[in-house]
């Protein structure tokens, strides 16, 4: 078994109401930022043991669809490193 951190990032789906985001964008405008759009994101750091990168991201992702993320509202992303 090789150790492995499994960062999963999930955010609202694109059309979802996005509350935190939008009061964070208007504050943007008003510092002088422009920008088109902003989404709020949360960024879950897993450290694993499994056979191979494959297998961890395979793992990580049953805990995204499981309990990190809600897939009729949320799109994920996993990514696999070997750990430090």
């Amino acid at each position: 078994m090789t150790a492995y951190t499994a960062t999963v990032t999930v955010r609202l789906k694109r059309g979802v109401l996005d509350p935190e985001a939008e009061t964070t964008k208007r504050a943007l405008e008003r510092l002088g930022f422009e920008l088109e759009a902003l989404r709020s994101a949360n960024r879950f750091e897993i450290d694993l043991d499994a056979e191979s990168s494959d297998a961890a991201a395979d793992r990580a992702d049953e805990m995204a669809e499981r309990l990190l993320a809600n897939p009729t509202i949320h799109d994920y992303d996993v990514e696999v490193t070997a750990a430090e």
